[in-house]
Formats: structure tokens, C-alpha cells, sequence
């Protein structure tokens, strides 16, 4: 494996091409992987690349250049994971020859384990979920219309269950738990527990919120009219650049969901 961090600078073409750059790499990549220009076109040749070892011998000298293909071919044969960086001037290793070795033994041996395989990401059917074209305002509100989804096809895996719609964000008064333009899955319900995240309706605008409640400052107007005092509502960014929106007596306040 070969980790790197690149410089940065404009990249010229010419000039690397000129000072044979590639060349020099896959050099220095053969060269580290221990095998020989006849045994890289071996290696290649199993990948479903028929490069001769006079082919490759013409690149380390600048005497041709590889194709994008072959030049992928080669990253997997030699083990180059950051084939961008390393191909260029500017690549810098962080480690000597003998640490990637040390790194690439390391990596080796962790396979061979079979405790850390790789896993794809399995890809679930597609299914239409009605999701709003407005956000739900992590700052300001803007009004949202339950008439206006619009349904979209999504991975059935990407929306957990009991899942009614989908909403957008927007703003950035959620951070770093919910983010600008992040797609979240709603739960239709009427009412929320505290600490929940929400997506509430307030004097018509849309917000996306942390549900709190507090004493109210004036008792009397959370008292209904059998003497029982209600909690007053208060909406709560995560974000604390944000003041909490303490929810008014009088106004129109309903719960819209809770996000999953």
C-alpha cells in the first residue's frame, strides 16, 4: 500500500511529461513490490492486460507512456491505492521504502485474518417515497405543503422504518449532527417527546428542531380551562450559535413528525 500527500500546486503536463514522471513512478513502485519487469508482465497478464516487459521497460525510460487503462492496471498490480497523487511530481510518502513495506506486511496479515473483510454495499430495490421539494428550515422557516411531495425513487435501504416522507434541510442551525441540504426521513405523528427531533409547524413556516419544553414565563396562558398548567413548547438548535424559539401563546404550532 502506498499512502501519499501531494502538494499544492498547479499541475503542468508538459513539464512532468518532459521529466518522465510516470516513468520514474512505476520505477519506484516496481521496484518496492520486489518484482522484476518480466514478472510485472506477469502479474498484468492475470489482470487481463497483455503488457510486454519491453512495453513496460519503454515506460520507466520515457520511451512511451501507458494508457489510462494500463496505468490503472498497474496501481492494482503494484498495490498503488492513490494513483492521482502518486503519478504526479508532488508526491511526498509519508513513510521510507522500509515502512510501506512494514505497512504492506501489516495489511497482508490483516487479510489473511478474514476479521476485516471488505463488504459492498448491497443494493436495496428501488421504491417511490413522497419527499417535500421545500426544506425544513434549520434556521428560518419557509412554509412546506403536504400536497406539494413529490415522489421519488430511493434505495429501500436508505429509508428506515415507519418512514411517511422525506424532507431536505436547510441552513445549517442543526450542525454537526444534521447538514445543509441532507435528506432526512420523517414519521408522521401529532405530538413528541422531549429531546426528539422534529419537524414542527410554526405561524406556517417549516423547522427542523430539537423539541424541549420549559415553565412558562407567564403560567396563566399555558392553563387551559379545567386549572391545568401545559408546558411551553421550545424549539432547540443544536447548533448554539442559534437561540432556542421559544414557542409564543396564541400562535399556530403543530408537530409535523419526528425525524428518524
Amino acid at each position: 500500500m502506498i499512502m501519499s500527500s501531494i502538494q499544492k500546486k498547479k499541475y503542468d503536463s508538459a513539464r512532468e511529461k518532459e521529466e518522465n514522471v510516470i516513468g520514474r513512478r512505476i520505477a519506484e513502485a516496481r521496484k518496492l513490490k520486489g518484482v522484476s519487469c518480466p514478472e510485472l508482465s506477469r502479474i498484468l497478464l492475470e489482470q487481463g492486460s497483455k503488457i510486454s516487459s519491453q512495453v513496460i521497460n519503454k515506460w520507466e525510460n520515457a520511451y512511451a507512456v501507458p494508457t489510462g487503462y494500463q496505468l490503472i492496471a498497474l496501481c492494482h498490480a503494484l498495490d498503488i491505492e492513490d494513483g492521482l497523487s502518486f503519478f504526479t511530481k508532488g508526491y511526498k510518502p509519508d513513510l521510507n521504502t522500509e515502512g510501506l513495506k512494514k505497512v504492506r506486511e501489516y495489511r497482508d496479515v490483516l487479510v489473511a485474518s478474514g476479521l476485516y473483510p471488505f463488504e459492498e454495499r448491497r443494493m436495496g430495490r428501488i421504491i417511490q417515497m413522497p419527499v417535500s421539494p421545500i426544506r425544513a428550515s434549520a434556521g428560518t422557516g419557509n412554509y412546506i405543503d403536504e400536497a406539494d411531495f413529490e415522489m421519488t425513487d430511493v434505495n429501500e435501504d436508505d429509508v428506515p422504518a415507519g418512514a411517511d416522507f422525506g424532507i431536505y434541510v436547510g441552513g445549517d442551525s442543526m450542525e454537526s449532527i444534521y447538514h445543509d441540504g441532507q435528506l432526512v426521513w420523517v414519521q408522521k405523528c401529532s405530538e413528541i417527546l422531549p429531546g426528539q427531533v422534529g419537524i414542527f409547524l410554526y405561524d406556517g413556516d417549516s423547522y427542523i428542531k430539537m423539541y424541549s419544553e420549559r415553565i412558562p414565563d407567564n403560567p396563566e396562558e399555558f392553563t387551559s380551562s379545567d386549572g391545568v398548567m401545559h408546558m411551553q413548547p421550545v424549539l432547540v438548535s443544536y447548533n448554539k450559535n442559534y437561540p432556542d424559539g421559544v414557542i409564543r401563546p396564541g400562535t399556530d404550532f403543530r408537530v409535523f413528525g419526528r425525524v428518524l
